[in-house]
């Protein structure tokens, strides 16, 4: 809806991270510059929707390679994090991107064989989930609707009410802190 803005997001939304991660097979190793030698190689994104396993790679990948189409090989979606790495470790793709907590939670689940897969670069941070309200809320419900909505997700404390959510607490957040998500969805077709 027109005028729609983000109003807040998880203390832990605000510094998501997607790694990428390939095959042994490759060679590539893990760098703290965007790895431009992916290029010409397979990869796989999670779900086409996904800001960690889709949009913000895909940032990345533009911003250095160009178009994914005509950057890999052959590019695919997993549908899903879990998914993208077993695709990787079993080498039906060389590099794919997934989001860093799944990945963590599966390592330290034994889910993972480092010695067939591994990271081999992390995204900066970016904010990812956000709490919105529609364009026409205080017109709707009343002229200070926004602020009170805002106000209850920001002086949340009760440890039982943010599990609901899941979250630690939240903090502030506007619109233009996901223009990069917003652009790359513009670019692929996904948003006007």
């Amino acid at each position: 809806m027109a005028n729609s803005q983000a109003i807040a997001q998880g203390v832990e939304d605000q510094r998501f991270i997607t790694y990428f991660i390939a095959h042994h097979s490759t060679g590539l190793t893990a760098n703290s510059e965007f790895p431009t030698n992916i290029k010409d190689k397979t990869f796989t994104f999670g779900s086409k929707g996904s800001t960690s396993g889709r949009l913000m790679p895909e940032f990345y990948i533009r911003q250095n390679l160009g178009a994914p189409k005509e950057t890999f090989k052959r590019m695919g979606f997993s549908g899903d994090h879990s998914r993208t790495i077993a695709l990787v470790q079993a080498g039906s793709y060389q590099v794919g991107a997934v989001n860093f907590k799944v990945w963590d939670n599966m390592l330290a689940a034994g889910k993972i064989n480092p010695d067939l897969v591994k990271v081999i670069w992390q995204t900066p941070h970016y904010p990812d989930y956000q709490w919105s309200v529609r364009g026409d809320i205080d017109q709707k419900f009343g002229k200070d609707m926004t602020a009170k909505i805002k106000a209850a997700l920001l002086g949340m404390s009760d440890p039982d009410l943010l599990s609901s959510f899941p979250r630690q607490g939240f903090v502030s957040a506007q619109n233009s802190d996901y223009t990069p998500i917003k652009k790359t969805a513009q670019a692929i077709g996904l948003m006007d």
